[in-house]
């Protein structure tokens, strides 16, 4: 057998050689269209809402609802895959996604849609998981950087062109395409899933007859972590705890995922392997991949926002300003795949720490004069940046656990970096709201008749509206007064983005440290796995 291809199922000589290279574009497939489906109905929200008669704030449950079943089933997709076979569980969670996707096209009322967003939740949530335990499989360690880079491209490339896209397609077609889309490449991807992969001959499935369900520790992980999703998804909309509501679920969401640390520690057959994080290399790489869910979808939410927001740029010339980063992460995660078979990882996630902080730190000399090259090369460092930490860190996570561990490691890993996005949407959406109105609070301070630069202000404003000063009067002057708030109030909002950007960097060169809590590797991924 070649040592460029595998047998189907992994025994030489019995079925025809398959390239990885296919069986990795064949898994990234499903998956990109899944990660696409987390942030493309971003933008056609109202447009949703308008076309099924509902309030703006009743259609976030179609973003909400997918979040809330997507976390659920990812820790559990390494526990499901035991149980009936991955390839199944694999091939289950794309029919599911596919058909669910088809019927969030058909839905006629939000209920309905809100409903199929669910289903459409708990299918996505084991295809990341699958495939990364699928890329750990089918590659020897040595390759394994060049594997997960085609799976960063998916998984990194969607979120930043999905709200460009949800725009384009609602504008020139319908919000229902968004969803509708989905349905070759989810068919296309079940006809070749089916041709071509197959479960590794190590992999051991349980028997019915010997499986022990954890009801208790199942339950517990969907209450804790659907909860959590909720609050973190509705709580900056709520006012976080001045809401019952929101206070409520925060209270369930901590009690019940303590609990579920304590009972699945313990337990003989639990539904998530937390032992897996007795191993400071992976548990390294998770609180890393964790933070770099909550660089990359914080600072995707905050650039659009800001330059359609402060800068007046159309959906699509924001989307211009994302593109070349999409670009660069494409060219660079085969360059990292191929640097790991020469260099220690984590150099190679010390530099990418270097310039994705660096990148973050000079956003914030942005203003609200910035010009679109600046904005454009900001992100484009940035997704440099991300380049560098997606790929080592992917890797690193299965260098050291035992081979029957990758489907539950796969989970835990994706977990992480789907709640630390979550947790960066909520940070700098706050955090963005509460600046801006400390920020406000004291440059309007400075807006008294005894300030000179207010009265100079002011009387700018008034002679551009045809009037000889910024006194008296209720007719031209008073818009004066207003259009100097208008200018106050902008330049609060800027640097509350500044702030974000602060926030941001400071967090990303803060996890320098953690990379020398991992295990050294010799350079070409070459490390103990047993």
């Amino acid at each position: 057998m070649s040592t460029a291809a595998l047998t189907l199922d992994g025994m030489p000589g019995e079925r025809p050689a398959i390239n990885p290279w296919v069986i990795a574009v064949v898994v990234t497939m499903a998956t990109f269209m899944e990660v696409l489906d987390t942030s493309i109905a971003n933008v056609s929200l109202p447009h949703i809402a308008g076309s099924l008669s509902a309030g703006t704030d009743e259609s976030t449950w179609v973003l909400t609802s997918y979040l809330v079943s997507n976390a659920i089933v990812l820790p559990l997709s390494g526990w499901i895959s035991s149980i009936i076979g991955r390839k199944r569980f694999y091939m289950s969670c794309v029919a599911i996604f596919t058909v669910s996707s088809l019927l969030c096209g058909l839905a006629p009322n939000l209920a309905t849609l809100i409903f199929f967003r669910v289903l459409q939740g708990v299918g996505g949530g084991g295809l990341q998981p699958s495939e990364q335990s699928i890329l750990a499989d089918t590659f020897p360690p040595a390759k394994r950087g060049m594997a997960f880079a085609v799976y960063g491209l998916a998984v990194v490339m969607a979120p930043a062109i999905g709200p460009t896209l949800g725009g384009w397609i609602t504008d020139n077609f319908t919000w229902r395409w968004i969803f509708l889309l989905n349905i070759p490449i989810g068919i296309l991807s079940l006809l070749l899933t089916q041709r071509l992969i197959h479960d590794p001959p190590n992999m051991q499935r349980k028997k019915l007859s010997e499986l022990r369900v954890d009801y208790i520790g199942l339950g517990f992980v969907a209450l804790g972590l659907g909860t959590l999703q909720v609050v973190l998804d509705k709580g900056q909309r709520d006012d976080w705890f001045e809401s019952h509501f929101i206070l409520t679920l925060a209270i369930v969401s901590i009690a019940s995922l303590i609990f579920v640390i304590f009972w699945e520690w313990h337990h003989k057959d639990p539904v998530i392997d937390l032992h897996l994080f007795r191993n400071r290399t992976f548990a390294s790489a998770n609180l890393m991949m964790f933070m770099l869910g909550f660089a990359l979808l914080g600072s995707t939410l905050l650039l659009p926002l800001f330059m359609q927001t402060m800068l007046g740029y159309t959906a699509e010339r924001a989307g211009m300003a994302l593109s070349p980063g999409g670009f660069a992460i494409m060219l660079m995660m085969p360059v990292v795949g191929f640097l790991l078979s020469r260099w220690d990882a984590r150099k190679l996630m010390v530099f990418g720490l270097l310039i994705l902080g660096f990148s973050l730190f000079h956003m914030t000399n942005f203003n609200l004069e910035v010009d679109f090259s600046t904005v454009m090369w900001a992100r484009t460092i940035q997704a440099t940046g991300m380049a560098f930490l997606f790929v080592p860190i992917n890797t690193m996570a299965y260098a050291y656990l035992p081979k029957d561990k990758n489907n539950a490691a796969s989970g835990l890993m994706n977990l992480a970096r789907n709640i630390g996005g979550s947790v960066g949407i909520s940070v700098v959406t706050t955090m963005l709201d509460r600046r801006a109105q400390v920020h406000q609070v004291f440059l309007s301070s400075h807006l008294s008749a005894s300030n000179p630069n207010f009265r100079r202000a002011l009387s700018g404003a008034a002679a551009a509206m045809g009037v000889g000063d910024g006194g008296g009067g209720a007719g031209p002057p008073q818009q004066a007064y207003a259009m100097v708030q208008n200018m106050v109030v902008r330049q609060a909002t800027m640097l509350a983005y500044i702030d974000n950007f602060w926030l941001l960097g400071i967090a990303i060169v803060c996890m320098i440290p953690l990379a020398f809590l991992m295990k050294r590797a010799r350079a070409g991924g070459e490390v103990p796995v047993h």
